[in-house]
């Protein structure tokens, strides 16, 4: 809003030349997000305390998660809501791909506010079955992929991280692959959102990553020197990256351990399909791996541990899944298991970010 308002101007006034420039709005959505969120936030876990939405903590987790239950949660609300707020203000609006991230970022949020709402305020205790909430999340991920699909010029070939000559083309089958990427993202995110800040804070160093990869694969000059993908209208995302970043350091501040609020659903399933689809436009799904390692490692740790269990009839690998529990269980503090999860999500950025010269 404030682009397509403010920048006409700067053939009158030369000071709104500065708003023609993604790094510019990508800064000021950042800091608009972060600031919706650290203001709005008092008012959001009071508003939600008042609701009596409490999180529900299991009677088989760690002992010392018991104290937690009540805290408020569905917080993702206000990330979600930092993030529009923010977009409208900054992005061009007319960018074909601002409006499908935004619309995955809704779509899930949706379907996660929907679980929250049925367990926390219907008192219903399991909310969404599985299978409803994965076929939301497919139906939601098949639009956004078709959407993608059908925007002009898109490639269809996939890049593989390190290899600048090996780039698959999935043709039709994009769409099936694309919609697996965005699902598998906010599942994963989902599962690793069990710790005070434990999701927060990787997501604002991937979301910071991808903000960089946004940028260059919208830049015509610099993607062709890094012998990357060129999308056209991609660097818009730039924006919206750093409006994620912002918004989860406004939560974060409330969100750190001690947490005073949760997420939900309806925040790590939206964060995690916005994330996934960032990387399918702009051409690094693969490397998605590589930069939400962390979440893809809490969601192999579910996937190993629910198959060695059946397959074993009741052995296990570890002594609780997702691996954040595992690790508690065997002594770790809490606060200690957040700060090194998040170093391992910094240095795995890193890593994905040296794929940029490393073809």
């Amino acid at each position: 809003m404030l682009y397509h308002l403010l920048y006409p101007l700067h053939t009158t006034f030369s000071v709104f030349n500065v708003f023609r420039y993604i790094t510019f709005r990508t800064i000021y959505a950042s800091l608009t997000a972060f600031f919706i969120c650290f203001l709005l936030g008092p008012w959001m876990i009071r508003k939600l305390g008042a609701m009596q939405v409490g999180q529900y903590i299991r009677d088989d987790g760690p002992k010392t998660h018991l104290d937690k239950a009540g805290t408020p949660t569905m917080g993702g609300t206000l990330i979600i809501i930092s993030i529009i707020a923010s977009i409208l203000l900054w992005s061009d609006l007319t960018n074909y791909f601002v409006w499908i991230v935004l619309f995955v970022t809704i779509g899930y949020g949706t379907i996660g506010f929907i679980d929250d709402y049925l367990m926390q305020v219907k008192k219903q205790s399991k909310g969404l079955t599985v299978r409803k909430k994965l076929a939301l999340q497919g139906i939601v991920a098949l639009v956004t992929s078709l959407l993608v699909y059908a925007s002009p010029d898109f490639s269809t070939q996939v890049t593989i991280p390190f290899f600048k000559n090996i780039s698959p083309d999935f043709g039709w089958g994009y769409i099936i692959f694309s919609a697996f990427v965005i699902v598998g993202a906010s599942n994963a995110v989902n599962l690793t959102d069990g710790l005070d800040g434990l999701a927060i804070g990787p997501m604002i160093i991937a979301a910071s990553t991808y903000m960089i990869f946004a940028y260059v694969a919208g830049h015509v000059k610099i993607s062709d020197y890094l012998q990357i993908n060129y999308v056209i209208g991609s660097g818009e995302l730039s924006i919206f990256c750093g409006a994620l970043a912002g918004s989860g350091l406004g939560f974060l501040w409330f969100n750190a351990y001690p947490a005073q609020i949760f997420m939900g659903d309806v925040g790590s399933l939206s964060l995690g399909a916005s994330l996934g689809t960032i990387a399918v436009i702009t051409k690094q799904e693969i490397l998605l791996l590589l930069v939400g390692g962390l979440f893809v490692m809490e969601a192999l740790s579910v996937i190993f541990q629910v198959g060695f269990f059946k397959m074993t009839r009741g052995k296990r690998i570890f002594r609780m899944a997702p691996l954040h529990h595992h690790v508690e269980l065997k002594g770790w503090p809490e606060p200690k298991v957040i700060v090194r999860f998040w170093i391992i999500a910094i240095a795995l950025a890193l890593l994905a970010m040296s794929t940029l010269k490393l073809r």
